[in-house]
């Protein structure tokens, strides 16, 4: 074999992808954490409309320290149900940036928003109904290079921006309640915002463990050489 010209070497192959499944398993924990905990929730906010009914009914009829410990543990289950969504949102997050770091070595010209929209997608107004399912989109396309249906991801985001939507009006509810029957009133409808979120978190786990499958298994392939027909040198 003759010594090749300078410059007309094969290229690096480029880095192996990160393994995913453990990022994914984090994700998944928490997002059944977090159902547990709405369930939980859900439970208490009907315990809780009704000790209210019962105030609104007859207030004499209800002890102050019943009523004390309703508004306790109704508190309560508010700063839980805050704290393991926080936690769910960041184990979540940390699943996306090793999936999409991943999907970008595997296909580098294949993502319409940047890195940072990883984040600010969710936050920013108007443009979180759809930033994020675009990049989810973009990753699975990098991922699964033989295609594949999208009807998973699609029921996902459809449900996320439903119960989403519905649990945002549930907080304001429950904040602008000044009376009695709107404070059951909101209580009850937190239960139906828990109720889709528990289908998006369950669609959500489906969405991790699909795109987590695909990235292993390119894992298991030997990388590509750039410059070689194939990706491969022939012998």
């Amino acid at each position: 074999m003759y010594p090749q010209p300078p410059g007309q070497g094969y290229a690096p192959p480029p880095p192996p992808l990160r393994p995913v499944r453990g990022v994914a398993i984090f994700a998944a924990v928490a997002l059944v954490c977090h159902s547990a905990v709405g369930i939980v929730a859900a439970v208490i906010d009907l315990w809780y409309a009704g000790l209210v009914d019962r105030m609104i009914a007859d207030i004499d009829s209800v002890p102050e320290a019943e009523i004390s410990t309703g508004d306790l543990v109704y508190g309560l289950s508010g700063v839980a149900e805050t704290v393991v969504y926080v936690v769910t949102v960041v184990a979540f997050l940390v699943w996306l940036f090793r999936v999409r770091a991943n999907a970008e070595l595997l296909s580098p010209g294949g993502h319409r928003r940047s890195a940072p929209w990883l984040i600010f997608g969710w936050a920013v107004p108007i443009i979180a109904f759809w930033f994020p399912k675009q990049i989810v989109d973009d990753i699975w396309h990098a991922s699964a290079r033989t295609g594949g249906s999208k009807g998973l991801i699609n029921a996902w985001w459809a449900a996320w921006l439903v119960g989403s939507t519905v649990s945002n009006v549930a907080g304001r509810l429950l904040f602008n309640a000044e009376e009695l029957d709107s404070l059951a009133a909101a209580a009850r409808f937190d239960v139906v915002s828990i109720a889709l979120m528990l289908v998006a978190a369950a669609l959500a786990i489906g969405v991790v463990r699909r795109i987590t499958d695909v990235q292993e298994q390119q894992r298991s392939f030997p990388a590509p050489m750039a410059g070689v027909p194939g990706g491969y040198p022939a012998y």
